[in-house]
């Protein structure tokens, strides 16, 4: 379909581009439950969830800084998926630190919100490399 044949199921730009972005954010989300629902120790599970998010962010399309995307991002569905993913790692955490890999003094919440700011930074990073070695630092903030 070209972006002439949207026209009939969207009123403007601006509206296919909202559509296409919570479909994107969507599929993101279920890479991470995927990978959270995996057959796999708490502390795999975290690692891998982690991982995935960090690569996401790494892989940001130029525009993130734009107008366009600062439009996006304040979008009800930005704030909805956010939530989500807060409690998806929220709940990896609270799992990881039963089995005491992972800090318990602080919450499992206050812990998912350091991972989160930790790991928005590989938007900025300028290889994989150098986002598997943030996740790595992230992980070691974690323990216990």
């Amino acid at each position: 379909m070209c972006i002439r044949d949207s026209y009939k199921y969207f009123a403007d730009v601006d509206a296919i581009l909202l559509a296409w972005h919570e479909r994107l954010i969507r599929e993101h989300l279920r890479q991470l439950i995927q990978l959270r629902d995996a057959d796999q120790h708490p502390d795999a599970r975290l690692r891998a969830v982690l991982e995935r998010y960090a690569l996401l962010q790494h892989k940001q399309e130029p525009h993130a800084g734009s107008d366009i995307a600062a439009q996006l991002h304040r979008s009800e569905h930005v704030t909805q998926a956010h939530s989500q993913l807060q409690q998806l790692i929220r709940g990896l955490i609270a799992d990881a630190a039963a089995t005491g890999s992972v800090h318990q003094d602080p919450a499992p919440d206050e812990l998912a919100n350091y991972c989160l700011h930790a790991l928005g930074g590989a938007a900025r990073l300028r290889s994989t490399a150098a986002v598997q070695r943030l996740v790595d630092l992230t992980l070691a903030g974690l323990r216990a």
